[in-house]
């Protein structure tokens, strides 16, 4: 009796675990894309290619991100395939910024 018991909760101290660490992982990664998407959106008002485009590059694989300059602001989206293994369009996480253009930005 006692094995069986300590069976089912080991079972259960490593799923616990597992959902510990998915957790972790998904706050990680959204992390990743705020500040990602903030620093894209922050170059683009400054109108700086050059870190808008580094700060591309550093984005985590698999970001798709959208750029839309408007009359006195930029506004950034990004959205990060973070699912299981083999279904990672299952969950998708996002962040979203919004910047006003600097006087005198370059164009």
């Amino acid at each position: 009796m006692v094995t069986a018991e300590l069976a089912v909760g080991t079972v259960a101290v490593v799923l616990v675990t597992l959902m510990f660490a998915w957790g972790l992982h998904l706050f990680t990664r959204q992390l990743l894309l705020e500040d990602t998407v903030a620093e894209v959106a922050r170059q683009s008002a400054r109108g700086d290619r050059v870190a808008v485009a580094a700060a591309r590059t550093d984005a985590p694989a698999g970001t798709r991100l959208t750029v839309t300059p408007e009359a006195s602001e930029v506004r950034v989206r990004g959205e990060l395939p973070s699912g299981p293994p083999g279904r990672p369009e299952d969950l998708v996480l996002v962040a979203e910024a919004r910047v006003l253009l600097e006087p005198g930005r370059a164009r």
